[in-house]
């Protein structure tokens, strides 16, 4: 297992890290409350600028998804896929609940099983590989797979 010094996250900022129990880092507005991902220094409802970062919740309903059927383009896309050993992958918005909509990967094995509503967790582990280090990203799963 590669020790934490070769594991970098695919974005600072994005979530805790390195963690047992990685969050993603999201912001809340001081002023009117509304809460965005990723975390921003203002907020785009009212426009304030006093804004706090928030560890999110890790579960949340599946609001909407669909299906990434082909590769997308390179770049800005750098996944760990080829065009041959590209499969379909779920993409979807997971609502964490009081707080905000959160656009991820989606990590089943059967994607005839989503559907909006269902419950997910969220997942913090290696995407890909690049210069020797281990990428760590975050994706949601179904609850019923974690």
């Amino acid at each position: 297992m590669p020790s934490i010094a070769d594991q970098v996250p695919i974005a600072e900022g994005l979530f805790t890290w390195p963690s047992n129990d990685p969050r993603l880092l999201g912001s809340k507005c001081r002023d009117c409350g509304v809460v965005t991902f990723p975390a921003q220094s203002g907020c785009p409802a009212c426009c304030g600028q006093d804004t706090e970062t928030l560890e999110l919740e890790r579960q949340g309903k599946l609001w909407t998804w669909t299906i990434q059927g082909f590769l997308p383009n390179r770049p800005p896309y750098e996944g760990p896929e080829t065009p041959e050993t590209f499969r379909p992958f779920g993409v979807g918005y997971v609502e964490l609940p009081g707080q905000v909509r959160v656009e991820a990967r989606l990590q089943t094995e059967d994607l005839s099983k989503l559907r909006i509503g269902m419950d997910m967790d969220l997942v913090v582990e290696k995407y890909i590989e690049r210069d020797g280090k281990d990428i760590i990203a975050f994706f949601f799963r179904p609850s019923d797979e974690s």
